[in-house]
């Protein structure tokens, strides 16, 4: 079988992220590593957790809004102005490259980690001009992308919504999983059925246990 009949054969993941969310980025970890086990391949997608809250601001926490107003703006702009000039397939090793110093390497969202990223990335390091871009030059593609990817889930969730080609070709798209630490091998795969055999069936709708824990880099 050529390279290519065999790309066309697997099943596209669409995975949309906030390179901000720790959640997510364990959730994106583990679908890498889903992808290693079984024939899927992940296609990035931008979303903002920015832009999810900005209309219910005065609903949230003192320290979320605080977040939100100086840490979650700049990262995703940098994402999506390197998306926009430089195309979707910059969005996975960027991804990993913020994610990387941002969550494993406790650097969190500066403008020196961005740009370290940039660079991780083999990206132009004039892209973190965006970062301050408060009229963002690409706000629209990023709110197009957003929009796309939360009204498959709805509104009351956030980041990552993954969605899959459900048995009748229509797309399953779900929420999470929340998982720590990023599951590995079997159990990688294991968790990957599991969760499209639930999200398979129709009328289904949440499973949700108490989160005990933050996030665990320690094995990423």
């Amino acid at each position: 079988m050529s390279e290519t009949a065999s790309t066309s054969a697997k099943t596209p993941v669409d995975f949309w992220f906030d390179p901000l969310c720790p959640w997510a980025w364990m959730t994106s970890r583990w679908v890498l590593e889903v992808e290693k086990v079984r024939d899927i391949e992940v296609r990035w997608h931008i979303m903002s957790l920015a832009v999810l809250n900005e209309d219910k601001l005065d609903q949230l926490p003192e320290e979320y809004r605080d977040m939100l107003a100086t840490k979650a703006w700049k990262p995703v702009r940098v994402v999506t102005a390197a998306w926009q000039k430089h195309g979707a397939d910059v969005l996975g090793p960027l991804y990993t490259a913020l994610g990387t110093r941002f969550h494993n390497n406790g650097e969190g969202p500066t403008t020196e980690a961005i740009t370290a990223a940039l660079a991780d990335a083999g990206l132009p390091a004039d892209l973190i001009d965006y970062a301050d871009q408060e009229d963002f030059e690409f706000d629209a593609e990023l709110r197009a992308s957003h929009k796309e990817g939360i009204e498959k889930v709805g509104q009351e969730v956030g980041t990552p919504v993954i969605a899959v080609p459900g048995p009748d070709g229509e797309q399953i798209a779900f929420f999470g999983p929340v998982v720590t630490p990023a599951p590995k091998g079997d159990d990688a795969a294991r968790l990957w059925d599991g969760t499209l055999a639930v999200a398979s069936v129709p009328g289904f709708y949440e499973i949700k246990r108490t989160r005990t824990k933050g996030p665990d880099f320690s094995n990423l």
